[in-house]
């Protein structure tokens, strides 16, 4: 059994983990940007603000520049469901087409006819 660790020690054990901590991106995309999902527009306060991540917008939680660019915060729902789009997206490729087709079938094409009781 380990002897007990007195309050200095984990005083300043906690002390490093919060520093460590306020160096992460994290810590510091929250002091760049507002409190505010970056989809849903849902605000975020001290309360709550566990709910708040932060997206990295090319994917590459590496990518980490200071002035944030490659950060987004997103709520836990947004985040997720853009998550599901960027696999769906390396799973099944784009969904774009290059060129949309115009409709070609009318709903109403002799309406007129049947209604008047010429059929």
């Amino acid at each position: 059994m380990s002897p007990a660790k007195t309050f200095e020690q984990v005083r300043a054990e906690q002390l490093e983990y919060n520093a460590r901590r306020e160096s992460g991106y994290r810590e510091r995309a929250l002091k760049l940007f507002p409190w505010i999902c970056g989809r849903c527009a849902r605000e975020f306060d001290r309360r709550n603000l566990s709910e708040l991540t932060v997206h990295h917008v090319d994917h590459n939680h590496d990518n980490n520049p200071s002035d944030g660019s490659n950060w987004e915060l997103l709520c836990l729902y947004c985040h997720d469901e853009e998550h599901s789009k960027f696999e769906a997206y390396v799973r099944y490729g784009s969904t774009k087409e290059s060129r949309a087709s115009a409709a070609t079938h009318n709903p109403f094409a002799g309406l007129k006819a049947k209604m008047e009781g010429k059929d």
